[in-house]
């Protein structure tokens, strides 16, 4: 399977690497042009190549847009009709400036970026977790120490892809339900990188413990809880 990668900061490098790794072609793409990602490039070898935005949108089966919140509009869409999207995005108001319905909590990150890709299916993911962890967590189908990492989608078939691609990289996948709960695991929510961190550590050091399906639960469990109050 090709991956298609808008953005290759911190999480999409990272994403980058997992995919190479279970056999799967990367196509990276950023902002500042391919000749800027000739080291990662060839850090990950032959199955990776440098593209621009609009080339990895066409060229992925699978496409993960990974970029700051304040340009989710540059995510090209006529070349992502009918492509699963995932998105990895998280609100911060001092980076992104102060978005009203984000605010007031009528909508959601992974919502907006729907709303611009309206031919697309998007599917929330890999926002909950502290890239270092995801780097290191992932194992292999049936281990004792699996980590399962949470997603939201309305489209059941693009959310199974997902599933099926986060299998191939060593994460199991909890179905959290539609886009609108994607809220569940954002920034500042009890699922969000604290479970993946070994309690009593602290960022920047922190070290990585594996999430079960029941522990994530109970953590989405805990924001509906907040937000219910």
């Amino acid at each position: 399977m090709i991956i298609g990668l808008i953005g290759s900061g911190n999480i999409g490098s990272t994403v980058a690497r997992l995919s190479v790794g279970a056999g799967h072609d990367v196509v990276l793409s950023n902002r500042r042009g391919p000749e800027t990602l000739s080291e990662l490039v060839s850090e990950l070898g032959p199955r990776a190549r440098a593209s621009t935005p609009t080339e990895a949108a066409e060229a992925g089966d699978l496409v993960v847009a990974t970029v700051p919140l304040n340009a989710y509009r540059d995510v090209p869409v006529a070349p992502l009709r009918g492509k699963v999207v995932i998105d990895t995005i998280n609100y911060y108001p001092d980076r992104d400036g102060h978005i009203a319905e984000l605010d007031d909590e009528s909508t959601t990150t992974s919502e907006l970026l729907q709303l611009h890709l309206p031919d697309s299916h998007v599917v929330k993911a890999f926002n909950n977790i502290y890239v270092d962890h995801l780097a290191v967590l992932g194992r292999p189908t049936g281990h004792p120490e699996r980590s399962v990492l949470p997603i939201a989608g309305d489209d059941e078939a693009a959310k199974r892809s997902v599933a099926r691609f986060l299998d191939s990289i060593g994460y199991d996948a909890l179905d959290v339900g539609p886009l609108a709960e994607g809220w569940r695991f954002q920034r500042d929510t009890p699922a969000y990188v604290q479970p993946y961190a070994v309690p009593g550590t602290s960022y920047p050091t922190w070290s990585a413990r594996p999430v079960t399906a029941d522990l994530l639960q109970e953590k989405l469990q805990e924001a509906k809880r907040y937000r219910d109050m």
